[in-house]
């Protein structure tokens, strides 16, 4: 899956748990908070003066998920 800026944090991390590093790098802490299934990322972003642009390309780089 390609992440991108309209995915809910809930949304990636069930494509890929190791992406929950990269949410935490980026001051995101609440990986299971109610909005991490009703904000997007671009929401998100806005709301912790994140770059989405740079949150968004480090997901898609992040490792895969271990089967």
């Amino acid at each position: 899956m390609t992440i991108t800026k309209q995915h809910t944090i809930a949304q990636v991390l069930e494509a890929n748990r190791q992406t929950a590093r990269v949410f935490m790098q980026f001051g995101m802490f609440c990986l299971s908070c109610p909005h991490a299934t009703a904000e997007t990322l671009e929401e998100a972003g806005a709301a912790h003066g994140i770059d989405v642009d740079e949150l968004v390309r480090q997901l898609n780089a992040a490792p895969a998920q271990e089967a």
